[in-house]
Order: structure tokens, then sequence, then C-alpha cells
């Protein structure tokens, strides 16, 4: 098997995916009009509810979403062979993630652009609401402070990633500002994405410098400042640091997977992994369980994730500038998402296996398995880093990518420039998912406690808005500086795909009311059937083989009962949505609610 080969198969599916079911789901599914305004004009406040450009909003929307899942699940997974996750992508991507995000952008957005607590709270009750609430609320914290744990890896003594990241923050602020007084995207974007390249392309030399020195930032500070920045990301109105960040890194994400495409076509490198290993069954050094149902918690993002529902239902809905552009934001950078997953995939698997788990597990499980590495060397002595033992997919990415670029005759000699360049794109690449999911836990905590104190539920509260920022931010920010997140960050994979479980229960409950045919329910139906039963048995695994297992290296009582507690709130919900569909099929017409799309 060739890269190209799959490259090729693989975006034929996903445009033939997109302008078939994709016009399915927003023409006859969803009955996506324009007739009505939006959320964004109808509560426009300049701040959060802001009306903007749907190509503008899709940068925002695929920068938050595109977190580290689509960059490392397909690689971790690639222990189990390139088939089981090339299949798990475009099938999971285009029935599954499409599905899902749109219609949790839709049903958020048919509720004024509330969380997705608040809309499964009006859709099917305040048990239900309270249960999606809490959930969303310890995934969001275990989300935000596991992905700054990853970008603290990145970043620390590494000067150059610090500089071209943190340059993007003034530059976000600027391009801002100006597009605001302008209105000219073009040349805002133009300006934008060339100083963010300069910030880049000077990075290097800023090293051994008094400005390379005072970046030069250990992981304790790293902790400190990452969550102060997501503060004002959360704080601050949409249009002047969060969109227009997530916006211009959504470019440098595009352009460095297209250069990985053009790559693969000039190489055409073979796929060295088989398409199935020996630890389909279980046992792998990467990943203790079965293929199934550990290659759909694993890979995540990259074909349908929960954390995709907090920015479906948080930051976004309130930015669409028409409904039709549901298609393109929510379907359609769900499938660009999977493509970045499939090319990571290529990256990792077109290194030779024992390479791969050389890098991938400790260097005492590595010589249990008999291997003897390849290129691995030569590589390390390339770049000028030892690659052994460099667990957790980052540094494969970052080394499979600098193979394939390094394979072209113009670009043999610079492979510490791509091995670093790599590293920061993908701190860049998480980065943005970390102050777009901020501003959303700030959302879920207006919402959950204006329960108590109703003026926090108004987003354009000042008092509110800062004090929900706070909060969110310290409650991940202790966790990331203490650490502790270490003793939960393997629930993550668990309960991502249960909030996915969730969004698609309140998207089946949004179809049913609203679709011409009750048939249509199936859309979220077909994909919450399989995914609720695989995560429900993926965090049953976890509980007996590992958390409460005394013989397991990840043996852990608080784990298993705090995986114990999101399965028994993911079932709660699921009673409660199975008996309200009870109640809208049986009742001999179903009650149709008017909304702002003006069709129902």
């Amino acid at each position: 098997m060739n890269a190209i080969t799959i490259v090729i198969g693989s975006i034929c599916i996903l445009m033939i995916a997109y302008r078939l079911y994709g016009t399915f789901m927003a023409a006859k599914v969803l009955k996506l009009s324009d007739e009505t305004p939006t959320p964004a004009h109808e509560f426009n406040d300049g701040k959060d509810y802001v009306p903007t450009n749907k190509w503008v909003t899709f940068g925002h929307h695929f920068a938050a979403i595109a977190a580290a899942g689509p960059l490392v699940g397909p690689i971790l997974a690639a222990q189990f062979g390139y088939l089981p996750s090339l299949l798990w992508l475009l099938i999971g991507a285009v029935i599954g993630g499409a599905v899902h995000d749109a219609v949790v952008l839709f049903a958020s957005m048919r509720r004024k652009g509330k969380s997705l607590s608040e809309v499964a709270k009006e859709e099917m009750g305040p048990v239900a609401g309270f249960c999606t609430g809490l959930a969303m609320l310890f995934i969001i914290t275990i989300t935000m402070a596991g992905l700054s744990m990853v970008v603290l890896n990145a970043l620390q003594h590494n000067p150059w990633g610090t500089f071209s990241v943190g340059m993007t923050i003034p530059i976000a602020i600027g391009v801002g500002v100006f597009y605001k007084k302008t209105g000219n995207l073009k040349l805002t974007t133009t300006v934008g994405f060339i100083l963010i390249m300069v910030c880049v392309f000077v990075g290097p030399y800023i090293e051994g410098t008094a400005l390379g020195n005072l970046l030069t930032l250990n992981t304790k500070t790293l902790a400190i400042i990452l969550p102060i920045y997501a503060f004002f990301a959360a704080a601050l109105p949409v249009w002047l640091l969060l969109a227009p960040r997530d916006y211009l890194s959504s470019f440098m994400k595009i352009c460095v997977f297209i250069a990985l495409i053009i790559g693969v076509f000039i190489i055409n490198p073979s796929i060295k992994m088989p398409a199935l290993t020996d630890f389909v069954h279980g046992g792998g050094p990467v990943m203790a369980g079965p293929v199934w149902p550990f290659i759909s918690i694993t890979i995540a993002c990259g074909a349908i994730s929960g954390f995709h529902a907090f920015v479906g239902s948080g930051t976004t809905p309130k930015m669409l500038d028409r409904w039709t552009d549901i298609k393109v934001v929510g379907f359609g950078a769900m499938l660009v998402e999977c493509v970045v997953g499939i090319m990571a995939l290529i990256a990792a698997t077109a290194l030779q296996p024992a390479d791969y788990f050389a890098i991938n597990s400790t260097p005492e499980v590595f010589k249990t398995l008999g291997m003897h590495v390849s290129q691995l060397p030569h590589l390390a002595n390339e770049i000028g880093l030892g690659l052994e033992g460099r667990t957790g997919g980052a540094v494969t990415l970052a080394v499979g990518m600098t193979y394939i670029f390094t394979k072209i005759h113009w670009f043999s000699h610079l492979a510490p420039y791509f091995f670093q360049f790599v590293i920061m794109f993908e701190a860049v690449f998480i980065l943005t998912a970390i102050d777009s999911g901020t501003r959303v836990a700030r959302y879920l905590i207006q919402d959950f406690f204006g329960e108590i104190y109703k003026p926090l539920k108004k987003t354009d509260w000042m008092p509110g808005s800062i004090f929900a920022s706070a909060v969110a931010c310290l409650l991940w920010g202790y966790l990331l500086f203490s650490g502790d997140i270490g003793s939960v960050w393997a629930l993550f994979g668990v309960s991502n795909q249960l909030m996915a479980s969730i969004g698609l229960i309140v998207g089946a409950t949004v179809i049913l009311k609203i679709a011409d045919k009750k048939r249509y329910m199936l859309t979220c139906l077909i994909p919450l059937a399989y995914l609720y039963v695989t995560v429900n048995y993926a965090g049953y695994w976890m509980v007996k083989n590992v958390y409460l297992n005394h013989a397991a290296a990840g043996y852990s009582l608080l784990n298993g009962i705090l995986s114990i507690i999101m399965l028994v709130l993911g079932i709660v919900i699921m009673i409660t949505a199975i008996k309200k569909w009870i109640e809208l099929l049986t009742s001999p017409q179903v009650k149709m609610e008017k909304m702002s799309t003006g069709n129902i």
C-alpha cells in the first residue's frame, strides 16, 4: 500500500460525502433556511453574539475543534495497523462526526446559542439538563488541563516555539481591530498570515539572545502563563482575540497539511506498517486494550468527538451569520479534520514498525518486542535529539513529517528545522482549542450556576463573564500546575466519546421534533447506537482490567469511581431521552415548535 492511494481515495470519499450527505442533512433533515436571523443577529451585543463571515467562523471553528485528537489519536491507534484507523476515520467522520457537529450546532442555534446542557434541559427536561451540565463541566476541565500539558511539553525550554506561538496573540488583536474597522477580510488575512510566518522563520534566530533567554521557560512558569492567556481569551470580546487568532492559526494548520499532501505526492512513501498487527487482540505496547473498542476511543477527534459539542454549543452558534452556514462550518470542518487525522496516520505508518514502536513505548517494553530499529538512529542524529521512548504521539508525528519532507532533495538538510517547526505547529494547533474551550467553560459555568444566581446567565454581564472566566481558568489551571490531572487523564478518551453520545442524543431528540419524516432520526441513532455501546464497554473494560485491578500498572480507585460516575450519568441521560422519544413517537401529532429558521 502506498500513501497516494490512501490520500486520493480518502479525499474523494469525503468530498462526495460533503456534497451528497451534507446537502441531505442541511436541506432535508435540518431544513436550513436564511429567511430568519441567526442568534448572532438577534442578540448582537458586539462581544459574544457577533455576526461573522462564514469563512472566518469556519477558521475559528476548525481551529477550535482540531486539537490534539486528530494529531495524536491516529498515531497511537497505528499500533493496530493502518487499516482499522483508516476505516474508522472515514466511516466515523462521515456517519458520526460530521452529523454530530452539524446537529449540535443547529440545536444550540435554535435555542438562542445556549450551551448543550441548557439545550438538553429544554428539549428533554431538567434531569437530562442537570446530568448533561455536570458531565460537561467535568469533561471540559479535564480536557483543558490535559491539552495544556501537551503544550507545556512542546514549549518548555523552547524559545523558538514560545516566541512564535506568543506572537500570534498581538497579531490576532491587531487583525481583529483592523477587520472590525475596515471590514476588508482579504487584506487583514494576508497581512496577519504574513506576520505569523515571519515570526515562525525569525524564531530560530532569537535563541541565545536576551529575548531568547527570557522566553526559555520551565513548565511551572508556562503553567501559570497559559491560564492567564486563556482568561483574557474567554473574557474579551470574541472578535478581538479569540476569533482572529483561531482564524489565522487555521491557515497555518491547513497549509502545513497541504504541504504534507504535496510531499506525499512528490515522494509517494510506502506504508510500512501492516494492515493489521499482532496487537489487534490486545496487549500492545502503546495501549493494552483490543482494537475494539479502543480504536474509536483513541482516535476520538479525527472521527467523532464530544469536545466538538462544547464548541458547537459555545462560541460558534453565537457567530454564524446565516443558518445555511451550518453545512460549511459544522459538517464541512469535521471532514477537513478527518483529512488531518489521515495525514497524521500516514506520517506514523510511513515509519518502519520497529522505529514507530521504539518511539511510542518505553525502552524496557520495546526490548520485549524483539524488534530492531531501522532508520531511527539516522533520524535522531540528523535532528540532534534522542527519540527513543518519547511516548504520547507528538514526537512520532514530528519525526514522520520530517522523514517525508527530508526525502525531497531540496529539504534534505533541514531535518532539525522541520522537526522543531512541527513541534511548534502542534502547540499552536492545540492552543487554539484551549482558548475556545475555556470560553465554552465560561458559558457552562454561567449556565450551571446561573440557576442559583440568575444574573450569571447573562453572557453580556461583565462581572459574570469575568467571574466565570476566572473560575474556569482556576479549575483547570490548578490541575495543570499541580499535575493532579495525571491521575484522571486516562478518563479523557472514554468521557470524550460519552460526551459525543450525549450530543447525538440531543440531536436525535431535536430531529424527531422538527423533521418532516421521523425516520430522519436515524441519522443520529445509527452512530449513537455504535458509539454508546462502544464507550460503555470501553469504560467497563478499563474499570475491570485497569482501574480496579490491583495487578495493573494503572490501578486507581479514584479513576474507577470517576469512570463509574460518568457512565451512570450517561445512562440517566439515555433513559430520559428514550422516554422522551417514546412520548414523541406515540403522540398522534408531534407538536411543532416555532423557532428561528422559520421552518418549524
